[in-house]
């Protein structure tokens, strides 16, 4: 049997050829700015993604679906009509074989008239409009013998070939073939039946040309029924989405705007509770939520306003009885020589902490400024190689009293920066100083760098070390690796809290690197030019030798 191909809307395609529009510049470049408009949007709404999934997966399944549903009743329009067709043939066929049955000669002159009166017959019997009738025979005189020329012309053409073949060929029977025809009327599709025809002598071909218009108009129909219902549903299925995600992402939006406005400051935002619904409970936690952090910032504004004020109050109200005590001990301490040798020891153990007590008031308001926010910056150009050797001069003998050997490096040319000379070098003095007490007797190596854009000063030691983790912990106010560990330089324990304070005024940066029997290393980088942000430091945090030593055991170059 010939296969039949199910109907499908035909596209009617253009034979002549178009030349390719160029897209212009400018359409070029609104496509690109709507692409990166719509990807933005992807990435930063939530609604936009459910909407666009939405979209995709409904699209898909509502194409799947009208597709199954085109085909299933293309389908069985088409089988409907085989089967009448074939009913309609062979009843044809039975009137014919009787109405021929006394013609038992192909060279009978009467046949081929009887023929065409048969096939007359068989015409006007159809019931389906604009269909064709043809009867024909293997011999020449037969071969046209039809009432509609074109039509048995049409069956001569090699496409009819195939069928006519197996209508007539070793296992003869009702055979039908979907072809477009030319039958005077233009092409249309047809559905071309065939059968043969009994008789006495010469075996004869009766075919009917159905034609399928009614059957193509209706699956045309039910496609395009079918697309417009698809797209309805489509767009209904978007509009239902971005209905139901904005009732959700609305509230979330609402709460993500307050969340905002609560890490600037604004501590007295709320959310807007509507409703007993998940989202109105979600809305009430947040705003509980908000409310108890605004006590609890309140609470700690408050302490540490108490506690800075205290901490001032306190280093101004002692410097009276301290320049008293002071005044008391440079008296003994002076006449220390006319003492017995307890005595004057006491004398010079009480003129000692006397000086470190001074420090520590001293550093104790310097901290209060810096948490009150009153410390100001006078910046000014300056060369820090002369701060540098400044200060590596006034603890040289600090270093020689602890045996440890002290270097500095510095540019040849100098490295000046803008910045306030005081702070600088409050920090490289408490660098120095801690380097030299935790040093081990080993050297201290002070090193400074610049280039176009910062400053850096590193102070490298070898003694104990950092362990892990210490390296911010050492930034802390009365921090101490080893609280066993006795002071050489009598130092508060707030040097490098002062120092890292000092620095973040700079806008720089004051870091620190250490590894357990390695020693340490102290970094200090300023931009060059005051108010410049800091990408880079001319200096590396890590030591060379350290990173020699780590590389050496991976088995890697440095």
């Amino acid at each position: 049997m010939v296969r039949i191909d199910p109907i499908i809307v035909q596209v009617r395609r253009f034979s002549r050829f178009r030349p390719r529009r160029l897209i212009p510049q400018t359409a070029s470049r609104r496509l690109r700015r709507f692409y990166a408009a719509a990807r933005r949007q992807w990435r930063r709404s939530l609604q936009f993604r459910v909407v666009g999934i939405t979209l995709l997966l409904s699209a898909i399944l509502v194409s799947a679906f009208g597709f199954t549903v085109a085909s299933l009743i293309s389908d069985g329009v088409l089988n409907t009509q085989e089967k009448a067709s074939k009913e309609r043939i062979q009843r044809g066929a039975g009137q014919a074989a009787r109405q021929l049955d006394g013609y038992t000669q192909a060279d009978d002159p009467g046949l081929p008239g009887k023929m065409r009166v048969v096939a007359t017959d068989l015409s006007s019997s159809m019931d389906v409009p604009d269909s064709e009738v043809v009867l024909l025979g293997h011999s020449p005189s037969l071969a046209t013998a039809s009432p509609d020329t074109s039509a048995a012309n049409v069956m001569q053409e090699p496409s009819m070939r195939e069928l006519r073949g197996l209508v007539v060929g070793d296992r003869p029977g009702t055979y039908q073939q979907i072809a477009t025809l030319d039958v005077g009327a233009g092409p249309t599709r047809f559905l071309v039946v065939g059968t043969p025809i009994a008789t006495g002598g010469e075996p004869l071909e009766l075919y009917y040309l159905l034609p399928l218009k009614a059957e193509n108009d209706l699956v045309e129909f039910v496609a395009l029924v079918v697309t417009a219902t698809g797209v309805a549903l489509v767009a209904l299925l978007a509009l239902i989405a971005a209905t139901m995600t904005r009732l959700v992402v609305k509230p979330v939006r609402v709460a993500a705007r307050t969340a905002q406005r609560l890490s600037a400051g604004l501590l007295d935002q709320r959310m807007q509770v509507k409703g007993e619904d998940d989202l109105a409970r979600l809305a009430a936690a947040f705003n509980q939520m908000a409310a108890n952090l605004q006590r609890q910032i309140v609470r700690l504004e408050e302490m540490s306003r108490l506690q800075r004020r205290f901490t001032s109050d306190v280093s101004h109200e002692l410097r009276t009885p301290l320049t008293t005590v002071r005044m008391a001990a440079d008296l003994l301490f002076a006449s220390r020589d006319d003492f017995d040798p307890a005595a004057a020891r006491s004398a010079e153990l009480l003129q000692a902490e006397l000086d470190r007590f001074e420090d520590l008031l001293t550093d104790l308001l310097e901290i209060s400024r810096f948490d009150a926010g009153f410390a100001a910056l006078d910046a000014e150009p300056t060369d820090l190689a002369p701060v540098v050797r400044r200060v590596a001069e006034r603890l040289e003998s600090l270093a020689e009293r602890c045996g440890v050997p002290l270097s500095v490096e510095t540019p040849q040319d100098g490295a000046i920066a803008e910045v306030d000379p005081r702070r600088v070098e409050r920090v490289l003095r408490n660098l120095l100083g801690n380097a030299i007490e935790h040093g081990e007797g080993k050297p201290v190596v002070m090193t400074l760098a610049i280039d176009d854009a910062a400053v850096a000063v590193t102070v490298r030691d070898h003694g104990v070390g950092l362990k892990t983790g210490e390296e911010k912990l050492v930034f802390n106010r009365f921090w101490r690796a080893d609280p066993s560990r006795a002071r050489q330089t009598g130092g508060t324990g707030l040097g490098l809290s002062i120092s890292l304070e000092d620095a973040r005024l700079h806008g720089g940066w004051l870091e620190a690197w250490g590894a357990p029997g390695k020693g340490a290393q102290f970094r200090l980088t300023l931009p060059v030019r005051s108010g410049d942000r800091l990408v880079s430091s001319p200096l590396r945090l890590v030591p060379d030798d350290a990173r020699a030593d780590e590389a050496a055991l991976i088995g890697e170059t440095p």
